[in-house]
């Protein structure tokens, strides 16, 4: 079977976010009088839907939800410093796109924050598509996105490789029937 779809992940997979979500969600929080140290935040909720770690956070209220919801979306490009690109697996997905194939973007995280990081990163346009939270009904660990993807493109999971990092993407990689691969982002400056 030919390789014809690859699919990756955005946030710490693509691109190194941890640092610019988790300052982001601490300053949107403290904003309406609610703690949260950043380690406990990558230790809990990095990857997690935003709605999830909201609601886990007991914050329950849907005005308020969205209150902070579009208050770290307008925080995280002022954070964007911290952001880098993995540049190996960006230049190999194109380097695979100008070879005819297609490259698509599934994550759990918000279709703003990550073309407006995709901006920052001078790579916003340059994929055949994206999919977030916003288009599927279920969030990784559920395949949704990945096999929403392939049928776009009119692929088999045999046909796509997926590249992803956290432990619910890697089990949505698993439960789509494609072969995947682990990344594990470490950006040096």
């Amino acid at each position: 079977m030919q390789l014809k779809l690859i699919i990756l992940d955005f946030d710490g997979t693509l691109a190194s976010t941890i640092d610019a979500h988790t300052k982001s969600y601490i300053l949107a929080l403290q904003e309406q009088g609610i703690a949260l140290s950043e380690e406990e935040y990558k230790r809990r909720f990095f990857g997690v839907r935003c709605s999830e770690f909201l609601r886990a956070m007991g914050i329950t209220d849907k005005e308020e939800m969205e209150r902070i919801r579009v208050r770290k979306i307008e925080l995280y490009p002022t954070l964007f410093e911290s952001v880098k690109l993995n540049e190996p697996l960006w230049n190999f997905a194109q380097s695979f796109r100008s070879n005819g194939g297609k490259v698509w973007i599934c994550s759990t995280g918000q279709r703003d924050n990550i073309t407006n990081a995709m901006r920052h990163l001078g790579i916003e346009g340059m994929v055949d598509g994206i999919l977030t939270s916003d288009d599927v009904v279920e969030a990784k660990p559920s395949p949704e996105a990945f096999l929403k993807a392939m049928e776009i493109e009119g692929v088999t999971p045999a046909e796509t490789l997926i590249f992803e990092d956290s432990p619910v993407g890697l089990a949505a990689a698993e439960a789509s029937g494609a072969p995947y691969i682990k990344v594990e982002l470490e950006v040096r400056s």
